[in-house]
């Protein structure tokens, strides 16, 4: 059993909004507000580090779940590769922030699918090792510093932000129920989004510290396989988590999906015969990678979208290219005390 008890989220201070994403890209601001579906999104001030904010999202979490951090037996880092330092483990300095003396750490990476696969290898831990009561997963994302707006080809990516999510999950409730996941990888799209230098490839030197950017490799081929098998990859890993709880999409009482222009977003809710009401669309947040599904769930939370007995789904794809599902229920009595 595995239930998820707390959660937390955080959001640097300064926006950057759909005017200057404007500008600095040469699109019209109506296509960035309405076919990209950004209006705003945060960006980081001068010490909001990827691991820092995760420290402070779980710190959050942490008290949203009535724990201390001395409670904690797990610490799973999903901050991207993108972080404070290179080549380090984050989830060391996620538990000395919180002060989560005996538990053992480790970093885990799907791109934005991240937290998915993080659920799948939570269940697996309280499953394998009965001495685990309570696991955090914390992240912080800012691979927004790597975009080129002059670059039409990662127009899609526009949207990266920066902030930090996290989650306390223990072996008993209550809380979100955690059913099933799914996950699905398409290696085809294998090297077709990356930092082209920077790894042992093309090692970074004093000439190519300009290219030490997100580029796409293959853009027309990433663009005609995404059509044919983005959307077909979302359904089938929530339909997939779904049938493995035993319920149907007709069941759902939200479905917290990350940040996509608005067309994706709504062909998701429409194949699974969802109205826009059991979503929420984060046109003031853009994306923040693996941590979409926290921020969603945290803000369906705040709006009265769930409550006892809610059944949630949680969504995201990462290039890779991955997707991946899960299904949780927030189990009656959750919301007295812990989840008031």
């Amino acid at each position: 059993m595995a239930y998820l008890r707390g959660l937390g989220v955080y959001l640097p201070a300064p926006r950057m909004t759909s005017s200057e994403i404007a500008l600095a890209s040469g699109l019209p601001e109506w296509v960035v507000r309405e076919k990209l579906g950004i209006h705003q999104k945060p960006v980081p001030g001068p010490d909001d580090h990827p691991a820092r904010m995760a420290g402070w999202a779980a710190g959050q979490a942490l008290a949203d779940a009535g724990l201390e951090g001395t409670a904690v037996d797990v610490v799973i880092s999903i901050t991207d590769e993108h972080k404070d330092f290179p080549v380090w483990s984050s989830a060391p300095l996620i538990a000395q922030m919180v002060d989560a003396d005996k538990a053992w750490c480790f970093d885990l990476n799907q791109k934005c699918a991240t937290f998915i696969t993080a659920l799948t290898v939570a269940e697996g831990l309280f499953a394998s090792r009965p001495e685990i009561e309570a696991l955090l997963i914390a992240g912080g994302y800012r691979n927004g510093d790597l975009i080129d707006y002059q670059d039409e080809s990662v127009r899609f990516m526009y949207d990266l932000a920066a902030g930090g999510g996290a989650a306390i999950l223990t072996r008993h409730g209550p809380g979100l129920k955690l059913l099933s996941t799914q996950l699905k990888t398409d290696p085809a799209l294998a090297n077709t989004v990356r930092v082209p230098v920077g790894g042992t490839v093309a090692p970074l030197n004093p000439t190519n510290t300009e290219q030490y950017k997100l580029r796409v490799a293959e853009p027309e081929f990433m663009k005609s396989r995404l059509e044919q098998v983005s959307l077909p990859g979302f359904l089938e890993v929530i339909n997939g988590a779904l049938q493995q709880a035993g319920y149907t999409a007709a069941d759902l009482d939200y479905l917290a999906l990350l940040h996509m222009k608005p067309s994706a977003h709504k062909a998701v809710l429409e194949g699974l015969g969802l109205s826009e009401a059991r979503s929420i669309y984060l046109s003031d947040y853009g994306h923040l990678g693996q941590l979409d599904p926290i921020l969603s769930v945290q803000l369906a939370r705040q709006a009265g979208k769930i409550g006892p007995g809610s059944l949630l789904a949680l969504a995201a794809a990462g290039v890779g290219y991955h997707w991946g599902a899960a299904v949780l229920r927030w189990e009656e009595g959750a919301a007295e005390g812990l989840w008031s």
